[in-house]
């Protein structure tokens, strides 16, 4: 019994952290690309914010530092509470 016990909690180990590699697979990508964008940015602490929760729904970044929203039209119709452009 105990070494059902035992196997059953690997296995369970071994499944959760994969599915934890997984989920901060993506965030990682976001993270890059919202640093390239938000590089020249003058408050850099909210441009990564919202960029970051930008790219996590839309799953793209626009390329550049500024500009270039056409290639990724979630990204760029996004909007805030008071409809304006939410990403930056």
């Amino acid at each position: 019994m105990k070494l059902v016990f035992a196997t059953l909690l690997l296995m369970s180990l071994v499944l959760s952290s994969s599915l934890l590699q997984t989920t901060m697979a993506g965030s990682s990508l976001c993270d890059s690309k919202c640093g390239v964008r938000c590089s020249k940015a003058s408050v850099q602490d909210r441009c990564l914010k919202y960029c970051g929760i930008c790219c996590e729904q839309c799953k793209c970044v626009p390329p550049g530092t500024y500009g270039n929203k056409d290639k990724c039209p979630c990204y760029r119709d996004m909007k805030n509470s008071k409809g304006k452009p939410k990403c930056p």
